[in-house]
């Protein structure tokens, strides 16, 4: 897989709630795929290219679960947070202005379920243009099938799936 560009690629994380990550997951353990995402993070910050966290919030009620913020020392200083309050993040919550005003074409995607959070938010981004690549290890599901029906089938017709170490961006000219 190519190199990335910083300047116009963002990292999308979807869910990486304490409450989502403790869930029995599949095929990884949600303590693998928050691995995987900071390291991925990482990445992106090193060359200054954005990270962008998304989180859902149940929408008409007092309060939120227990758990329902991002996981700690997941979010750095700088990382925009957009709350969503269905299953993909674009619907009524900014994102795409938010990524458009970052100057972001292309879109990493990584989080948790892939079948839903993920999937829904990647055919948002597909239908308004972005380039896609899933970082296939740093995203699981409630089932091995779920989460394979979307790497396997669905994501090949959307974007490029690559496993976090493939996923690089330029450095700084």
């Amino acid at each position: 897989m190519p190199a990335l560009d910083p300047g116009r690629t963002a990292l999308v994380l979807v869910d990486l709630m304490e409450r989502i990550v403790a869930l029995p997951l599949a095929p990884r353990p949600g303590t693998e795929v928050l691995a995987a995402s900071a390291r991925l993070a990482d990445t992106f910050r090193a060359v200054g290219a954005p990270v962008v966290h998304i989180r859902v919030e149940r929408p008409n009620v007092d309060a939120q679960p227990p758990g329902s913020e991002l996981v700690p020392d997941l979010v750095r200083d700088g990382d925009p947070v957009v709350v969503k309050r269905t299953i993909g993040g674009f619907q009524d919550t900014g994102l795409h202005e938010l990524l458009s005003g970052l100057g972001a074409t292309t879109l990493v995607l990584g989080g948790i379920a892939t079948n839903l959070g993920v999937e829904s938010t990647a055919r948002a981004a597909c239908d308004l243009g972005y380039d896609l690549v899933f970082a296939e290890d740093a995203m699981s599901a409630l089932t091995a099938d779920e989460h394979r029906a979307s790497v396997d089938l669905d994501f090949p017709r959307l974007g490029t799936v690559a496993p976090v170490s493939a996923i690089t961006l330029d450095g700084p000219e």
